[in-house]
């Protein structure tokens, strides 16, 4: 990449005469008007965008031109980062999957030193990424420039209900307004909430109408933990120990023009809010609530999907799982080759996974072990991603949030 700016730079070797004669004179960016020049570089991967500055004073004054950010906005699409979460929350490390391979982003000092702990990032959208600080409030980032904006508090009755999902919405058109949606509250009494950036303010809290009943084996509150044997003879409960950064994790989808957020409910179940309706409602149980399962909710092609890793038989099976409004049931739209799941048996593994256009990533972790996959629908290709090493030693991630590289996406 460093050779192939160098010569977009001009810096390249001047090819020979007979060269020129048959594939025609070198042609260098710097022959050309700002504005080209500008369209140009918006269209190399967003990992350019660092090197920019070090080319040389023209292409440093390109990193913050309004008209580049404009030309940026132009690219409809830039392929996904996936931006690595650790226990430590010590670095910004992200899998660039345009280019495959381990980013090191350093924008700490960006982060407000009022907080005594590390924010945890919850949500993502387009080019901005959400985190939420150990005071509740939150703080939205875009990590491939490091700027940063702490949003208003919320008022004080909002912080003492049960809060179930965070999610974010930024518009394709304009990538620096985005909304943060709340879903909070006790069952059947959930609401949510909004944050406009536009208006930089909270929006009043929408109360949620339950659309026909729920799983009978399940409440979205938790206050009631189920406790069962599982195959080993151990005790386990259904509440999930998820981590941190996906505790409130949610898919935002537009169906048929209506925003709809899912989510986890802590004993397991999919939930589903209509915005637009003001309505939600609970999806039927994957698996009986005796089967051992980990399970995470994902984005990915424009619908919401489900991932699941169970065991059965002697082995461990990573699938990924759809509904169908018309059958009214799961059906299952891929599956982990049996060779690369069957490790996960016995493991008592907990699935964190995060999806964005086709792909989706996948962090597998017990106390034993951990493992990185991404899984690419559109060629049906598992593949799992080497380890990922800082100053000669492996991180090891528990999550992962997905977020596209767009430079021009200011907060």
């Amino acid at each position: 990449m460093e050779q192939n700016m160098d010569l977009l730079a001009g810096k390249g070797r001047k090819r020979k005469a007979k060269e020129e004669a048959h594939t025609g004179p070198a042609f260098f960016l710097d022959e050309l008007n700002q504005d080209l020049l500008e369209r140009v570089l918006s269209c190399l991967p967003a990992s350019s965008f660092f090197r920019l500055s070090s080319v040389c004073k023209r292409w440093r004054s390109v990193a913050t031109s309004e008209t580049f950010h404009i030309a940026c906005s132009q690219i409809l699409r830039r392929e996904p980062w996936f931006l690595m979460v650790d226990h430590d929350l010590d670095q910004f490390i992200v899998f660039d999957t345009s280019e495959r391979n381990w980013k090191s982003l350093n924008h700490q000092t960006h982060i407000p030193q009022s907080h005594s702990c590390k924010p945890i990032p919850v949500a993502a959208s387009g080019g901005l990424v959400c985190y939420r600080t150990d005071s509740g409030n939150f703080l939205v980032f875009n990590l491939l420039t490091g700027s940063c904006r702490e949003l208003p508090p919320g008022s004080p009755d909002g912080e003492s209900q049960t809060l179930h999902a965070i999610a974010m919405y930024s518009s394709p058109t304009y990538p620096s307004s985005f909304k943060i949606i709340l879903v909070l509250g006790k069952s059947p009494n959930l609401a949510f909430r909004i944050f406009d950036s536009t208006r930089s303010t909270w929006e009043d809290e929408v109360m949620l109408i339950q659309k026909g009943e729920s799983s009978s084996e399940s409440h979205i509150a938790g206050d009631e933990i189920i406790y069962f044997l599982s195959k080993a003879g151990d005790v386990v409960a259904t509440n999930m120990q998820r981590s941190a950064s996906k505790q409130y994790s949610s898919v935002l989808i537009t169906e048929n023009g209506e925003q709809v957020i899912y989510f986890l409910s802590e004993s397991g179940t999919v939930v589903a809010c209509n915005l637009a309706q003001k309505t939600f409602f609970e999806y039927p149980r994957f698996l009986p609530i005796y089967f051992e399962y980990s399970i995470d909710v994902v984005e990915c092609k424009g619908e919401m999907l489900v991932v699941v890793l169970s065991e059965f038989l002697e082995t461990a099976s990573l699938r990924v799982w759809k509904f169908s409004k018309e059958s009214q049931s799961w059906q299952q739209v891929a599956a982990m080759p049996p060779s690369m799941s069957h490790e996960f048996y016995g493991q008592k593994m907990d699935i964190n996974c995060t999806g964005c256009q086709q792909m989706i990533f996948i962090c597998a972790s017990s106390s034993e072990c951990r493992r990185h996959i991404m899984f690419d629908m559109a060629v049906d290709e598992w593949v799992e991603l080497p380890k990922c090493y800082v100053d000669g030693k492996a991180k090891e991630f528990t999550a992962a949030i997905s977020f596209e590289p767009r430079p021009e996406a200011t907060v």
